[in-house]
């Protein structure tokens, strides 16, 4: 008897526990796309800075990567990663919503628009890189930090932010047109290629060989992007390098770089091998932990 009353009373304590664990998994499900983004981003921008800061000078100041290299080995060890709090927490950020609002609002533009998947897909890439450009003001402050003109300036991050504020909000989004055009564009790319690129490449049968077909996915399509975009970011860094002072539009500024740079393209692409290498090495990162992580989350 009290064997069966046992029995009868199991059910809907294991019912209960399904309804209770229930909503805790969708709601994990549905945030997974963004939590992989924002630690493929940390895992990336840990490895990948310094080189990322020698790019950097060589944007800004159009010299040759030895001489970035003794730029930063005169300023010493102390201040190699100085400035990498506003990148972590703009990638962080940018990346989770890059991967994160790119599938949410694929899957909400399918329900309610009739359009082609390459449409309704592309739609949500420049929406998703829309909405990253909200955290301009990071980059622009991250573009502060590393130029040395401004060492005496600020030391932190928050001295960087509290100079800019007497300025008023929109200084801290200068740069916005190129990083929109680069943002919305890029994503367009790399979610449309993606998929096809692995395609091409030679069927994986382990988990090893997933990571690495996704890192070389991931690291060509960063690679080819950050060479086809290479411009607009030397432009945006010129113009967030400034504080106060007039807004230049687009086309001023990157007229000012064009005859500073003796009208030659290879002036203007100056410090693009060692980009490419960045982005290979930054995108590969990033996309094969971010596939990791959404297999095994």
């Amino acid at each position: 008897m009290m064997d069966s009353e046992a029995h009868e009373k199991r059910p809907p304590i294991l019912t209960s526990s399904k309804q209770d664990i229930a909503p805790h998994i969708a709601s994990v499900s549905e945030m997974k796309h963004y939590l992989c983004g924002c630690c493929a981003a940390f895992n990336n921008i840990a490895i990948t800075f310094p080189i990322q800061k020698v790019l950097f000078r060589q944007q800004l100041y159009g010299i040759k990567t030895r001489d970035a290299v003794l730029q930063l080995r005169r300023d010493g060890f102390r201040n190699l990663y100085r400035g990498i709090l506003p990148p972590l927490m703009q990638k962080t950020t940018t990346l989770a919503l890059m991967f994160g609002l790119y599938e949410d609002l694929s899957c909400l533009l399918r329900k309610h628009i009739s359009s082609p998947e390459f449409a309704t897909r592309s739609m949500a890439a420049v929406l998703a890189g829309t909405t990253e450009a909200i955290f301009t003001p990071l980059e622009r402050v991250q573009t502060l930090l590393q130029d040395h003109k401004h060492h005496d300036k600020f030391t932190n991050t928050y001295q960087a932010f509290k100079a800019l504020k007497c300025h008023g909000i929109r200084e801290y989004y200068r740069g916005l047109v190129p990083v929109l055009f680069r943002n919305g564009f890029s994503n367009v790319l790399f979610f449309g290629l993606r998929g096809p690129i692995k395609e091409h490449l030679p069927t994986a049968t382990t988990h090893s060989a997933h990571l690495v077909n996704d890192f070389i996915c991931g690291g060509l399509l960063g690679a080819m992007l950050g060479i086809l975009f290479f411009p607009v970011n030397v432009v945006k860094t010129r113009m967030q390098s400034q504080i106060g002072g007039e807004f230049q539009s687009f086309p001023k500024v990157f007229q000012k770089i064009w005859l500073e740079r003796d009208r030659k393209l290879t002036n203007l692409f100056r410090g693009a091998h060692l980009n490419y290498h960045r982005s290979l090495i930054s995108w590969g990162i990033i996309n094969a932990t971010y596939e990791f992580l959404l297999k095994i989350i």
